[in-house]
């Protein structure tokens, strides 16, 4: 490698990594990505695109096996699941070659090897570069920490490859499991239960808080959980795990709720309890880089307490969400360029889950805005009062926003059915635009689509829904 001096070193290439440096490349600078393993980091290669490669073959799997109700009929209808697991592996692969090739279109150095801060020289920070060829010592005077986070681990429950599955080992099973545990009910544990449930697995899904989805509106998500269990999924909320035993090709799990013990039998069980920030060895000692339970603290700028070094994405504050790194990666490029920027505001950061059905949400929750101290008007409108979601055969959802009585200002906007994750843009553009409910009954929707229950919703605030 030539090159060893840069304007700025992104140390990981996830989704917040390798954006920063596409941006700051476009405005100018010399930019280099760390990368240890495959460019697009967990949200590409483990998270966010082949679950959504899954869940779509789940999809298809439901509605073959449902069309009467459209007319049709099919005989033997089966699938291959190892084709299923490879197709996913597929679109991942495809998807990490275009970030390769948008980086070297984009004039970026990609450096392959562990990345860690390593001191300064001068008025430039250096980065230590190990691999297998030796280390490479690089030098900017900007450094962005992006390395990420990993899935966060149970004692008794450490992943071993067989019966105990982290995220990683969710995706590439070798075979369909006849029934599996899923341990936490956030979005990861929700939709891989989404996923089995619809390709045939027995589901039971073990949450320690009092419901599903704890971060989402409550109405939502009691609204979610209905569904899942008219599914046929077990959902045990406010539950403790007691004795884990493992036998052959099964686990024991021992579950408490509603005030009874119960032993759960299943093939395999799913850990899905939340990350740690990836923060060891990568150089922060002697620093004045400040660590909070696994993740750095940062100002609204993603500036740490280290001059010239930013932190982005899962390895800093959440939401932990591949878009809001993205944004972050962005706003960090735009800023050590010299450009103005804004902070991200936390409560425009959509939300999104892509289990059947779908669930998404912006801003304030009901019980939020109340604590906060507003007063409130809610509307709601359910699914099947929209024509399209009828003839789709999806009459399953509802759609909620909350506004502030006085000003109009939409505090917060909380979807559930179909699509919603497409959907839940609209809600986020009014809330950046800082519309009012004023804008947003004047709001042309067009007919027939199911983004019509989001105008009803904003009517329905307001005693004005047409259609219920």
């Amino acid at each position: 490698m030539s090159t060893t001096q840069f304007d700025v070193i992104v140390i990981g290439g996830g989704p917040g990594g390798y954006v920063a440096a596409i941006r700051a490349a476009q405005l100018g600078l010399k930019a280099a990505v760390v990368e240890t393993a495959q460019l697009g980091g967990i949200c590409l290669n483990w998270g966010c695109i082949p679950t959504k490669a899954l869940l779509r073959a789940s999809e298809i799997n439901h509605l073959l096996h449902n069309l009467d109700e459209f007319g049709f009929a099919a005989d033997n209808v089966r699938f291959d699941f190892t084709k299923v697991v490879k197709r996913s592996r597929k679109v991942s692969a495809q998807l990490s070659a275009g970030v390769s090739h948008l980086l070297k279109k984009n004039g970026v150095t990609v450096v392959n090897g562990f990345g860690r801060l390593a001191g300064t020289q001068g008025t430039l920070r250096k980065v230590s570069v190990t691999s297998d060829g030796g280390e490479t010592i690089l030098t900017a005077p900007n450094v962005i920490l992006a390395t990420g986070a990993r899935a966060r681990v149970l004692p008794g429950l450490e992943p071993d490859g067989r019966l105990v599955w982290s995220y990683r080992e969710a995706m590439v099973p070798t075979e369909l499991p006849r029934s599996l545990l899923v341990i936490g009910s956030g979005a990861i544990g929700v939709e891989f239960a989404s996923f089995y449930r619809n390709m045939g697995a027995e589901v039971t899904i073990v949450e320690v808080a009092d419901r599903i989805l704890p971060v989402e509106d409550a109405e939502i998500s009691t609204f979610a959980r209905k569904a899942l269990e008219k599914q046929g999924m077990k959902i045990l909320t406010g539950a403790k795990l007691g004795r884990i035993g493992k036998d052959g090709g099964s686990v024991t799990v021992e579950v408490t709720a509603g005030g009874k013990t119960q032993s759960v039998v299943v093939e395999r069980v799913i850990s899905a309890v939340g990350i740690v920030g990836n923060v060891e060895n990568i150089g922060l000692e002697g620093t004045a880089i400040e660590v909070d339970r696994t993740h750095i603290k940062v100002d609204p700028y993603c500036r740490t307490g280290e001059k010239g070094v930013y932190a982005i994405g899962d390895i800093a504050s959440p939401p932990w969400l591949a878009h809001k790194a993205s944004h972050e990666g962005v706003m960090v490029a735009e800023q050590i360029a010299g450009r103005t920027v804004h902070p991200i505001s936390p409560l425009n950061i959509p939300g999104c889950t892509y289990c059947r059905p779908q669930v998404a949400s912006v801003g304030m929750t009901e019980e939020r805005a109340k604590a906060a101290g507003h007063k409130i008007r809610v509307g709601r409108f359910p699914f099947i009062g929209n024509g399209k979601a009828i003839a789709m055969g999806e009459p399953e959802g509802l759609v909620k926003t909350i506004f502030d009585e006085a000003t109009g200002e939409l505090l917060g906007a909380h979807m559930v059915g179909p699509e919603v994750t497409e959907m839940i843009q609209g809600y986020v553009i009014a809330r950046t635009g800082e519309l009012t409910d004023a804008e947003l009954k004047e709001t042309v929707f067009p007919h027939p689509t199911i983004s019509e229950t989001m105008h009803e919703a904003v009517l329905a605030a307001y005693d004005g829904a047409l259609h219920i």
